[in-house]
């Protein structure tokens, strides 16, 4: 596969702020990427953006899901001299992001202001020493200025309840060799992925759906949504792989299969008929467990809207931060589920 483009897709959609709940920018931009490309794509009421590739057998169908909200931050309270409170959506912490830029979503205006912690030289006297030495910053201790008016931030509609992000000119992402460096390759990573398949998947033994779903990282509310009114066979959500000393991962061009999150098992059967699209692509997989990790597929699972689910992901550095991960096992998802789409596997 071609990295480059790979990349510059990912970029696209990495710079197009999604925070969980305000998804608007980007969906306008896949309906747009779904219409070029000629598949049929349409927005449901939970906010999901949905491809149809239609199958051979339209009497079943399947699903391969890759959630398009970002993490980030909601307003919480806002003081008279632009200083703003926020709280976490999702799992961000303010430690993560660091001082700098961020990007508030409001009604009728996006303004920026810095994320802000107070200044270093000072002493014990100052709230803020002890997150030199003993402790780690909450957000309830972080806030953001924005030098702005009281009115000036009524009329660009920020209240609470409004969306923040990383700023965007600190989103850009970087070419690290065959690596790419970013924030929110969980998850517009993989629907990079989902936009490929669009592309390359044609004429399958059944219907796929091409799910990129809304407010994954506040519960995977849109898989629900969808998966509790679309009959299907199976659900794969396509996800991030935490690279850490505790799981048997490597950060390479390998992607993985999970067995087990956070939310159950996944199903061993699916499980074994995506190690063999694996060994069709010739892909090599790892496997793994994963402990405080979910996807729509194990939630949708436990919930009992699908009886059979797996996760297919590509193993990622500093998940939930500025995230590393290598375009080759991005590029391998792709090709498994390519060969998983074309294979007439019996799947009931």
């Amino acid at each position: 596969m071609d990295y480059e483009g790979l990349f510059n897709t990912i970029e696209e959609l990495v710079l197009r702020h999604s925070p969980s709940g305000s998804e608007c920018e980007i969906n306008q931009r896949l309906l747009e990427r779904f219409a070029q490309i000629g598949v049929e794509a349409w927005r449901d009421q939970a906010d999901n953006i949905i491809a149809k590739i239609p199958g051979r057998n339209p009497d079943r169908a399947i699903a391969i899901t890759g959630h398009k909200d970002e993490i980030g931050m909601i307003v919480k309270t806002i003081e008279e001299n632009g200083k703003i409170s926020v709280r976490k959506l999702g799992g961000s912490f303010p430690w993560v992001y660091g001082e700098g830029v961020v990007d508030l979503l409001g009604d009728q205006q996006t303004l920026s202001g810095i994320l802000s912690f107070g200044s270093r030289h000072i002493s014990h006297e100052s709230p803020q020493k002890l997150h030199q030495e003993e402790k780690a910053l909450k957000w309830e201790e972080a806030w953001i200025e924005t030098k702005c008016t009281t009115e000036e931030l009524e009329a660009a509609g920020i209240r609470p309840g409004t969306k923040v992000v990383i700023g965007k000119h600190r989103k850009k992402p970087i070419r690290l060799k065959d690596y790419i460096g970013s924030y929110t390759l969980d998850n517009k990573a993989s629907v990079a992925i989902l936009l490929t398949l669009a592309e390359t998947v044609k004429n399958p033994s059944i219907d796929v759906y091409l799910v990129a779903s809304a407010k994954e990282e506040v519960g995977a509310i849109g898989a629900l949504y969808f998966t509790q009114r679309q009959t299907l066979e199976a659900l794969i959500a396509l996800e991030i792989c935490p690279l850490a000393p505790e799981y048997p991962i490597e950060a390479n061009e390998k992607p993985v299969l999970l067995s087990q999150d956070g939310y159950g098992l996944y199903d061993e059967g699916l499980n074994q008929q995506l190690r063999q699209a694996a060994t069709h692509a010739k892909v090599p997989l790892q496997l793994a467990i994963l402990n405080g990790f979910g996807s729509d597929a194990s939630i949708a699972m436990k919930f009992g809207h699908v009886a059979r689910a797996a996760c297919l992901s590509f193993p990622t550095q500093n998940t939930h931060g500025y995230e590393i991960a290598h375009l080759g096992a991005i590029a391998n998802c792709v090709k498994i589920l390519q060969a998983f789409c074309s294979l007439d596997f019996s799947l009931s």
